[in-house]
């Protein structure tokens, strides 16, 4: 199988990815494509933006008298190589079929935003250690594998189902011995004819840290408006945007002021802190109320606000519930009306994710990953139509590396 050319269309948010993208399908009568995008809503803008070309939305279907699933039409639509746009949650599902059917109809993907293609499994170490006991799992090469040769294994059909397609698709790799990491199976990288991943700082995301990982080479392209349109070239040198930035810090009002007193040290407002900084969280909901009643004071339609799903019910407030957007959003239009913002989390990776690539000779950028995730959600507001917004970053580690981004040391 020769090797895909993978390019990485590296990008500030606005700048004319997804254009590119759209002007190139347009333009190409020969090849067949895979759109994939984070969101639903972006499906149908994707098949009303390529106007010359049919894209088909996987759907639930039956035949015969039997349902199918979303799954089972996206390998449908594989095997009569139509083009195709998706969610990343339906491509993340990926197998071997899906692999040699991308392959043989000669695919070109183009991946909108980097996918969570690295992730910790969460079971019970007993239930793990059971399925070993039983012969129904084992490790081979560092692969959790399923053991097809086990009758019982061949007839297993339980509440673990789930997991035995995952170790059948060599998506299981075992870690420090008792951790089951899910990783995103790279040889369907490999599959298709080229790639295009459009983002923006992909040197610190986790698909940059996995592709090394599996040794999987790329180019870095970017965006640029070319004879009245946009188009993909190249990249022959570092971008730094520094006049937009300029400009946008015209327009983003970052608050300073006795909220932030809250946020000062390195892992305030990180997951760890939130769990076990229960009475100071309610603190933080008081400043939150606090910033969008009196020093913003803005309708809370027009209000933004996010912290970790699960502490959700303890933040939440008067005013701006039901502006919460999780904050591994990604960016799109749907909410860019949004004016004020409190952006309520300091990043990190997950440290077994983390833990799991540095054993592996790997080592992340925690601020800039942190810094990559925030700039997505708050690319979600009216800041991505060019228009003012109010921003509350009470952790100083998360506000230090959002205006030194600003004024272009990052």
């Amino acid at each position: 199988m020769t090797k895909p050319i993978i390019k990485v269309v590296d990008s500030i948010m606005g700048s004319g990815k997804s254009s590119a993208a759209i002007n190139m399908i347009n333009s190409d009568t020969e090849n067949n494509y895979i759109y994939i995008t984070p969101y639903l809503p972006e499906v149908e803008r994707i098949k009303e933006d390529c106007s010359t070309r049919k894209f088909h939305e996987p759907k639930i279907f039956s035949k015969d008298g039997e349902l199918y699933s979303k799954f089972d039409s996206l390998h449908e639509l594989l095997k009569k190589n139509k083009n195709i746009v998706s969610t990343h949650a339906l491509f993340r599902r990926s197998n071997e079929e899906t692999k040699e059917l991308i392959y043989s109809g000669n695919y070109i993907l183009i991946l909108d935003e980097v996918m969570d293609v690295v992730e910790q499994l969460e079971m019970k170490k007993s239930d793990m250690q059971m399925l070993f006991d039983y012969g129904l799992l084992s490790v081979l090469d560092g692969y959790v594998i399923w053991n097809e040769d086990n009758p019982k294994a061949q007839e297993y059909d339980g509440r673990f189902n789930d997991l035995k397609q995952m170790a059948l698709n060599r998506n299981l790799i075992m870690y420090k011995d008792t951790i089951l990491m899910w990783t995103f199976p790279a040889d369907i990288f490999q599959s298709f004819k080229e790639v295009y991943v459009l983002t923006y700082m992909f040197s610190s995301q986790v698909q940059k840290y996995y592709y090394d990982m599996n040794n999987i080479t790329y180019k870095e392209y970017e965006a640029v408006y070319l004879n009245s349109e946009y188009v993909f070239k190249e990249k022959r040198g570092k971008q730094t945007y520094k006049e937009l930035k300029q400009d946008l810090k015209k327009k983003i009002n970052i608050y300073q002021g006795s909220l932030n007193a809250i946020g000062d040290g390195d892992f305030t407002l990180s997951k760890s802190w939130y769990k076990k900084k229960k009475d100071v969280v309610i603190k933080l909901k008081y400043n939150t109320e606090n910033y969008f009643k009196n020093k913003i004071k803005t309708s809370s339609d027009l209000n933004m606000w996010t912290t970790y799903t699960e502490y959700k019910s303890k933040v939440k407030g008067n005013g701006y519930t039901k502006g919460f957007i999780s904050c591994n959003a990604r960016a799109f239009n749907k909410f860019k009306h949004k004016k004020s913002l409190a952006y309520l989390v300091n990043r990190y990776v997950n440290p077994i994710v983390s833990g799991f690539f540095e054993e592996r000779g790997i080592k992340i950028d925690q601020d800039l990953y942190a810094l990559s995730e925030m700039l997505q959600w708050v690319w979600r507001s009216a800041i991505r139509e060019g228009k003012e917004i109010n921003l509350y970053i009470p952790s100083k580690r998360m506000r230090t590396l959002f205006i030194n981004w600003l004024d272009d040391e990052l």
